[in-house]
């Protein structure tokens, strides 16, 4: 194979990729050494794949091609490679969660998630650049630094998923799952112009998961595609009785193809959420093609939006309820070594009281059944990701939005967190590039359980605009 075959590889949908790993056109050996080339070429500049294996990935690509050619059945990401982000445990690789306190951590299992991607046939290669156990939509950490965003590399690449999606931008791997509290999966991949699916709760079942009734965080699938979104999606859902959330309905709903139509659906266009997550002039002008694009498509577009009135103090009381929860024994022996914005998100989950949490629950399930009555009118509603272009990878977070301040590293992410507070599966989707050519999300959230219609939206809309196919100059 040539150097311009290898280097086409990189860039390969996961799907055609698999079907040529099936119908052995190429060899496990060669896609994954291909995407290690693309690694050590490229990765240097970005800081998006932290930890390496190398020589284990190629040894274990030498199993697959041993497994095709012995003509058995190959599993759906048979000899894919795919690091896997470092907040998600994979045995005998190191996984530090973005913390000088578990640098050197080398857990003795895969959790759920790997593991079914592991089951699946992929290949891990390595693991991805987080943020502090997650915290904030920006990717940096004591232990590995700084991850740069492919499209210019002076700017962030979101976060907490931000090395997963900056990876996939930049050719490093052709899938990765992410997960999302507050936006940990879209504001990534709207930054790196990748599609990223916070599904429904319980879609993709978590283990281990201390809080295992908890709706608030969930994992996902992330790809350059959304079909190759559903691909992954395919693995990662299904039941497992270790998760009290999991939904029924098995992963193979996901597995055919996204060729559902969006002729007659009904539409909400929201620019702002209706007043609760004004965006940047940008980032609204690079979406404003996108209503004509739907009504070109055969779509009804209306601007409306839910009330999600209550939405900030439904997520930021659950999310520090949750923070102190799972952190606050490392808060109590590690302060000193914990980045300031995660001590104060844990020190707020201690102010709590069992009142404050009734409350947000309370008003939580207000909102789902303001927003479950909205989607009576609406198939689906369109807003931005982020509010904000990706912005200068030496600030912690961006400060303002067109000159309103922001108090803290919370505050610019409102119009992906208020969705988490309603309980609906969105999706990430390349909505268009600014003058600069910075990529643009547009988030496409459905009712409660409407993944797949998401994604069929999201198909369509993809296919028609091709924002998808714009590729970062590295």
């Amino acid at each position: 194979m040539s150097h311009d075959d290898t280097a086409d590889l990189t860039y390969r949908p996961a799907r055609e990729l698999a079907r040529m790993l099936r119908t052995r056109e190429v060899s496990a050996r060669e896609v994954v050494g291909a995407h290690l080339e693309r690694i050590g070429s490229v990765n240097p500049r970005i800081n998006a794949v932290v930890t390496l294996c190398g020589e284990q990935a190629l040894d274990e690509a030498h199993a697959a091609d041993e497994l095709a050619a012995s003509g058995a059945d190959v599993p759906p990401l048979h000899g894919l490679p795919v690091a896997h982000k470092d907040t998600h445990e994979t045995a005998g690789v190191r996984t530090t969660f973005g913390s000088p306190v578990f640098a050197h951590n080398v857990p003795d299992r895969d959790e759920l998630v790997v593991a079914r991607m592991r089951a699946a046939g992929a290949i891990t290669i390595g693991k991805t650049n987080t943020p502090e156990f997650a915290a904030g939509s920006h990717t940096f950490n004591p232990v590995f630094g700084l991850t740069r965003n492919p499209y210019d590399t002076t700017r962030s690449a979101g976060g907490s998923s931000g090395g997963a999606a900056a990876a996939l931008a930049a050719g490093l791997h052709p899938l990765a799952e992410g997960s999302d509290m507050g936006g940990s999966l879209r504001n990534p991949a709207s930054f790196n112009n990748a599609v990223g699916l916070r599904p429904s709760p319980g879609r993709v079942p978590q283990y281990p998961a201390p809080l295992g009734w908890s709706a608030l965080s969930v994992q996902g699938p992330m790809a350059r595609g959304v079909d190759d979104a559903a691909l992954l999606l395919s693995v990662l859902a299904g039941p497992d009785p270790r998760s009290p959330l999991a939904l029924d309905d098995p992963g193979s709903a996901f597995a055919p193809p996204l060729e559902a139509g969006v002729r007659g659906l009904r539409l909400a266009w929201s620019p702002d959420l209706g007043g609760s997550a004004p965006c940047e002039r940008a980032v609204t002008d690079a979406l404003a093609p996108a209503l004509d694009v739907f009504a070109e498509l055969g779509c009804e577009v209306a601007v409306d939006a839910p009330d999600l009135s209550g939405a900030d103090d439904v997520f930021r009381t659950l999310r520090a309820w949750q923070f102190e929860a799972t952190l606050g024994p490392l808060l109590d022996r590690a302060r000193d070594r914990l980045k300031p914005s995660l001590v104060w998100n844990i020190e707020e989950g201690r102010k709590l009281a069992g009142s404050d949490v009734a409350r947000a629950e309370l008003e939580r399930t207000r909102i789902y059944h303001r927003v479950r009555e909205f989607f009576e009118r609406y198939d689906a509603l369109l807003l931005p990701v982020s509010q904000v272009v990706p912005f200068d990878a030496d600030l912690e977070y961006p400060s303002g939005i067109d000159g309103a301040v922001q108090q803290t590293y919370l505050d610019w992410m409102r119009s992906c967190y208020h969705i988490t507070a309603a309980g609906c599966p969105a999706l990430s989707v390349p909505g268009g590039f600014t003058p600069e050519g910075l990529p643009v999300g547009l988030q496409i959230a459905g009712p409660h359980r409407a993944d797949r219609r998401v994604l069929e939206i999201g198909r369509a809309f993809e296919e028609a605009t091709g924002h998808g196919r714009r590729r970062p100059q590295l």
